[in-house]
């Protein structure tokens, strides 16, 4: 997963025609690290979007802009939209992950 580094690289990302998923997380997050433990099966198995993650807590403007409240969030964004938000709460295991894709396809 590609880290996000600048506000403008995040609105160049989402712009694309294609779907991106966007992690918001931070270094300080258990729940994040957690994450990190079993998402890397998941976006192999996911190829057909981009994966980046971003740092809440660098990007407070781009999180609160997006509604993200908690973290780890997944978000998808296309064509500059977000389409798909997946909250933290319901980010904690590899089954949850994976219906939330199957439920945006």
């Amino acid at each position: 997963m590609e880290e996000i580094k600048s506000k403008e690289q995040f609105e160049e990302i989402i712009s694309g025609s294609s779907p991106v998923i966007v992690k918001f997380e931070a270094d300080w997050c258990p729940d994040c690290k957690r994450m990190d433990m079993f998402i890397d099966d998941i976006v192999e198995e996911n190829s057909q979007y981009t994966w980046y993650e971003i740092d809440r807590d660098k990007f407070p403007e781009i999180a609160e802009k997006n509604a993200v409240m908690g973290i780890p969030s997944l978000l998808i964004f296309k064509n500059g939209e977000k389409t798909a938000h997946l909250h933290s709460a319901n980010a904690k295991s590899p089954e949850q992950v994976n219906e939330f894709l199957v439920s945006v396809k």
